[in-house]
């Protein structure tokens, strides 16, 4: 199992922090510095507070002017090999989000965040001034929609996703998703795959709100670029696995009808926790067809309840009179996305959107 990323910030890479700041700053007070992060509250600390606990005591041992401490970590990312990138260096663009939100900083902390985000990325610093001051950033953000490094433009849509995973929630763009969507139609074909991969995200994330909007941009979109249609299949993710109508027509996925499915069935009745489970079916049409085959399992939550999670297994085309049989497995060992309880779970075969048998199994304690 991996380990959490938090992990990373642990004494060894504070220490080597400080030691890169002394470098540059030679009175920083480097024992002291780590001691005040690795308090008592250290080991029970999550990702971003462990962040948070760094940048606010870099704040308390950088010099009190702001400008002068931003040039001390100018000098400390100058140091890293060009084209460094390692997200756990966040503490500096959090830095940024703590100390420098005063309208007097406004331009200089505006101006730390573009250079900080080649290395560091500035995703979640970002969101207060979003907040703060939404117009007069997003026009910032338009305007790094087209900067020639890809980080920066990847912070103008990943900064401004409604819904972020361990972001500040955008109540404003949960609610109205239009600004960012001004940000999305300047990246809708950006050679990067790096940003297509944020707007897709970004996409995504309006379609949990406004899944009409996302259906209406999809259409308007597909078609005209390959970089493009990338990004909308991949930001109509969500609206595919629950087999929304009018998505699977922009991508051509026929109607479940014409569809046979026989001999679905489980490998075993059981299985236990860090084990495998499989099985097996097969799909036969009376016509040439397009279709998108998933199976969805019904996961046992600690409480109890139950929730479904998709996966895809295959987008196909089939001749008329076409056959095609499938084995699967699928594992219930845990791992840092998913932790496993026993219970009684089912497996859903679904055919472009359509449930076409359910079966259930029971997940059993680990030997």
């Amino acid at each position: 199992m991996l380990k959490p990323l938090k992990n990373r910030y642990n004494y060894e890479s504070l220490q080597e922090l400080a030691l890169r700041i002394r470098a540059v700053y030679h009175t920083f007070q480097i024992d002291d510095f780590v001691n005040d992060i690795m308090d008592e509250t250290w080991d029970e600390l999550e990702l971003k507070a462990r962040m948070r606990q760094i940048a606010i005591n870099l704040g308390r041992y950088l010099p009190t002017d702001y400008e002068q401490a931003l040039g001390i970590i100018d000098k400390v990312i100058a140091g890293y090999p060009v084209g460094f990138n390692d997200y756990t260096l966040m503490y500096f663009p959090d830095f940024v989000e703590v100390h420098g939100q005063d309208e007097c900083h406004w331009n200089l902390s505006i101006a730390a965040l573009e250079r900080y985000t080649p290395s560091s990325s500035s995703e979640f610093a970002v969101r207060p001034f979003i907040i703060n001051h939404e117009e007069r950033m997003m026009q910032q953000m338009a305007a790094w929609a087209g900067h020639d490094n890809e980080h920066v433009r990847r912070l103008a849509s990943e900064g401004c996703r409604p819904q972020l995973p361990w972001g500040q929630a955008l109540a404003g763009f949960k609610k109205d998703p239009s600004p960012v969507l001004g940000i999305l139609e300047q990246l809708k074909a950006d050679p990067s795959l790096y940003v297509r991969k944020s707007v897709a995200n970004n996409l995504n994330d309006i379609s949990k709100t406004h899944p009409d909007l996302v259906v209406k941009t999809a259409r308007d979109w597909h078609g005209k670029n390959k970089h493009t249609d990338w990004i909308v299949k991949h930001g109509c993710r969500t609206l595919l696995k629950k087999g929304n109508r009018d998505v699977l027509s922009i991508f051509v996925f026929a109607d479940a009808d014409c569809v046979n499915v026989d001999g679905f069935a489980l490998g075993a009745a059981s299985v236990s926790i860090g084990e495998a489970m499989t099985f097996s079916f097969k799909i036969e049409t009376k016509k040439a067809t397009k279709i998108r085959l998933e199976y969805g399992i019904d996961y046992v939550k600690a409480n109890g309840k139950r929730n479904r999670k998709i996966f895809q297994i295959a987008e196909l085309y089939l001749k008329e009179n076409g056959k095609k049989t499938y084995t699967k497995t699928h594992s219930f060992a845990d791992a840092s996305t998913r932790k496993h309880y026993p219970g009684t779970h089912s497996i859903a075969l679904i055919v472009s959107g359509s449930e076409r048998g359910r079966l259930d199994f029971d997940v059993l304690a680990a030997n």
